[in-house]
């Protein structure tokens, strides 16, 4: 047996391993049927949340619809909210951490019974502030602002493919 014979060997035990176990690769998440059509309520369409998890449904196949009426299901944002807060500050009272937060509640309706209770997630990062970069640590905000707007989008999706 060749070295190469081995090695394909050991790659299709392991594949076989990992696919007995439920392992299965991160990527889109398969939706149920009742989301096939899916009309996204929200009182702000150009949020970071809104337009992550629009993306994340339609990365898994559901076509998302601008009209309740012809909906299958509808989701609901009743909170999209995100900001900063001051954590630490230095002795002369100079802010030298901030914290970055991203809330969301929203809830799943069809044919206007509600499928999926109100939940409400968060996520909160910390980072350090240094006065003498003030551009760069505005953009490193809005970087974990976006970043914590695509998890919450994924736990979301992730939720939904429950139903």
């Amino acid at each position: 047996m060749s070295w190469f014979d081995v090695l394909r060997s050991s790659i299709l035990l392991m594949a076989l391993l990992l696919s007995a176990c439920g392992f299965r690769m991160q990527g889109a998440d398969r939706f149920p049927e009742i989301l096939a059509s899916t009309y996204v309520e929200t009182g702000d369409s150009y949020t970071l949340f809104y337009r992550k998890l629009r993306a994340e449904l339609e990365q898994g196949d559901v076509s998302v619809i601008s009209s309740s009426v012809d909906a299958t299901a509808i989701i609901r944002i009743e909170n999209d909210e995100s900001g900063q807060r001051v954590l630490t500050v230095s002795a002369r009272n100079i802010p030298t951490e901030y914290e970055v937060y991203y809330k969301v509640r929203y809830s799943v309706w069809r044919d206007g019974a509600e499928i999926l209770p109100p939940q409400s997630l968060a996520l909160f990062q910390a980072y350090t502030y240094d006065p003498d970069l003030v551009l760069g640590k505005a953009r490193e905000s809005d970087t974990i602002r976006e970043a914590l707007a695509l998890r919450l989008a994924r736990q979301v999706s992730r939720q939904l493919a429950l139903l």
